[in-house]
């Protein structure tokens, strides 16, 4: 399976709150990595995603950053801006270097404690714990701790989200990986059967209710607005031009709706950032493209099959272990 830290010059790196069920993920670039952003859902909490477009002078960024929080936790960023700014990192404005770390928060405040966040503290512990390590911590962690899924049916029909990764190498060299926290409104389907793996179940007996037959039925508006949001990041070591990496970006989202349905609702933030740290020679976009979205089709399987119960929301592990499903 392995992990998006297999890409040299990628570090990632969590902090949690598994009391508050809320956290935080970094993926630094340290040494600068052209970004790309691509941004569907109707309900998005991001922060300095306009620079990253075509047009724009910033041609690099030195981190990402995942939260949980809402906008709240759009504050972890400055822990990130602190930490790289205490190293020297970020863009040479000659007065200063500042750190370029875009931004995307997640809505987990009905888990846990609503008034506990991400903040600046948190998003600095992450960076502290960033690593290359190849191994992949996945499931109830960083940006996914306080994830769920299926909210449709109401909090008791909800299951439990989380944080996935994945890579692919090939042969020539080419490596693509992907890191998500999901947290959708939708089901999460198996992309090889278009099965239901995880999503909203009809309580008392526990079976899928099915979002997309439910909406389907649904009158104009529905009673209770629900917030949700699926975020990652997809990278790969190729060397990529803004507006290729831009591409890469929307490519990628045909992972997310391979594996999540209904995606991109007015109830999802959905937003994927893309980086290329240029460690290797220019590929072809199309290529790169394609396998972002299988990387990210992965890391939601993934972020699925890995996470635990929190909360008394439960995980897709601890269902199947009791028959349930």
């Amino acid at each position: 399976m392995g992990s998006i830290r297999k890409i040299p010059g990628v570090k990632v790196g969590h902090a949690q709150d598994f009391d508050a069920a809320t956290g935080c993920t970094v993926v630094l670039t340290e040494k600068g990595a052209a970004c790309g952003v691509s941004q569907r859902g109707g309900a998005p909490a991001t922060r300095e995603t306009d620079l990253l477009r075509p047009m724009h002078l910033v041609k690099e960024v030195h981190g990402i950053l995942l939260a949980g929080g809402s906008t709240f936790g759009l504050a972890a960023a400055d822990g990130v801006i602190r930490w790289l700014e205490e190293r020297r990192i970020g863009l040479d404005v000659g007065v200063a270097r500042v750190p370029i770390v875009p931004s995307a928060a997640l809505f987990d405040l009905s888990i846990g404690r609503s008034d506990v966040r991400p903040t600046a503290e948190m998003g600095y512990i992450a960076c502290d714990s960033a690593t290359e390590d190849f191994s992949s911590k996945e499931g109830t962690i960083g940006a996914g701790t306080g994830a769920t899924i299926g909210d449709i049916m109401g909090p008791e029909g909800r299951m439990k989200g989380g944080l996935g990764t994945a890579v692919i190498e090939l042969e020539q060299g080419l490596v693509v990986g992907a890191i998500f926290a999901v947290n959708c409104f939708g089901d999460v389907l198996d992309p090889r059967t278009g099965r239901i793996m995880a999503g909203a179940r009809k309580m008392p007996e526990g079976i899928f209710a099915n979002t997309f037959q439910l909406i389907s039925k649904m009158p104009v508006s529905f009673a209770e607005v629900v917030t949700n949001t699926v975020i990652g990041v997809v990278a790969t070591n190729m060397t990529l031009d803004k507006e290729a990496i831009n591409k890469v970006a929307q490519m990628a989202h045909n992972g997310l709706a391979r594996t999540v349905c209904p995606a991109h609702t007015m109830f999802d933030g959905d937003t994927i950032f893309a980086l290329a740290t240029g460690e290797e020679r220019k590929a072809d976009v199309n290529a790169i493209g394609a396998l972002s979205a299988e990387a990210t089709a992965r890391a939601i399987v993934n972020a699925i099959q890995k996470a635990t119960s929190l909360g008394g929301v439960p995980a897709l592990r601890d269902i199947s272990s009791n028959g349930d499903q």
